[in-house]
């Protein structure tokens, strides 16, 4: 993927930068093209012209695509491994594919997760960056403040575990009528004995 100066990009795990400058550069021999970013705390980064895809460098995302970001924060759906290894692997892979749909997925789990224990260090700081990724990338594509797109996230995570937490009533209320009819009928209980009386014992006949 080919960039131009003045493009806005997204580097993955580190946010939001502008293409400054396209320079050669010859190190140890070798000269290539490099892409100078500016990123948003002001630091320079740079990014072989060669290496664009492995880096995953891409293109801000578009309005449209941020009306899809926010039904995606809103659809009630939500990975979650109760295994800590296997939860932290996943995410952190998915932070390092620089898809910003990765890393609301990240967003949505870490945050839910958080409601209902306290979260590792790691996690807790995966959490953050998730969250500062999702609303830089939304902010400079709507040119808002971050104050407001920060306030309109949270709002579209509430509803999302709130659309979550319907969706499981919802189906355990659907399940329990097949619980009852599944479960084995008890076999009707025996009709009590009824004792009939042995017939009252005749008298002996009187000798005549």
């Amino acid at each position: 993927m080919a960039f131009e100066i003045g493009d806005k990009v997204i580097y993955p795990n580190h946010g939001l930068g502008i293409i400054e400058r396209i320079e050669t550069k010859t190190i140890m021999g070798t000269t290539c093209g490099f892409y100078q970013l500016r990123m948003a705390n002001e630091t320079t980064v740079f990014v072989p012209v060669d290496n664009v895809d492995g880096v995953g460098l891409r293109r801000a995302v578009s309005d449209e695509e941020v009306d899809r970001l926010f039904r995606l924060l809103e659809d009630g759906k939500i990975d979650s491994h109760q295994n800590w290894k296997g939860r932290f692997k996943d995410n952190s892979d998915r932070m390092r594919t620089g898809s910003i749909y990765d890393v609301v997925e990240v967003l949505k789990s870490l945050t839910f997760l958080s409601k209902s224990k306290s979260l590792s260090f790691r996690e807790k700081r995966m959490l953050d960056r998730a969250k500062f990724l999702v609303v830089s990338e939304i902010t400079e594509v709507l040119a808002e403040k971050t104050a407001v797109v920060e306030e309109r996230v949270d709002k579209a995570l509430e509803k999302c575990f709130a659309v979550k937490a319907r969706n499981a009533a919802r189906a355990k209320v659907t399940t329990a009528p097949r619980a009852a009819a599944a479960a084995p009928k008890a076999a009707p209980a025996p009709a009590p004995a009824v004792r009939v009386p042995p017939p009252p014992a005749r008298r002996a006949a009187r000798a005549s």
